[in-house]
């Protein structure tokens, strides 16, 4: 069994500027484009595995939730 198929059951704790933030970023958005305090809650909801990011020199974020369809 792999670590995200554990992962996948258990909610992760956001706070309401995160969710705001996540709401936003179902496309994806350069990170050049936010501002420093939306860069710095994006690298700490990249920790929590919400967001991927995706580029190196140029990186996108966008939202890691699955859309129920």
């Amino acid at each position: 069994m792999k670590i995200t198929e554990l992962m996948s059951g258990i909610p992760v704790w956001t706070t309401n500027e995160e969710a705001k933030l996540l709401k936003t970023l179902q496309k994806p958005k350069k990170l050049n484009a936010l501002n420093d305090h939306d860069q710095f809650k994006v690298q700490s909801m990249i920790r929590k595995n919400l967001i991927q990011k995706k580029g190196y020199y140029d990186p996108s974020v966008t939202s890691n939730e699955k859309k129920n369809s």
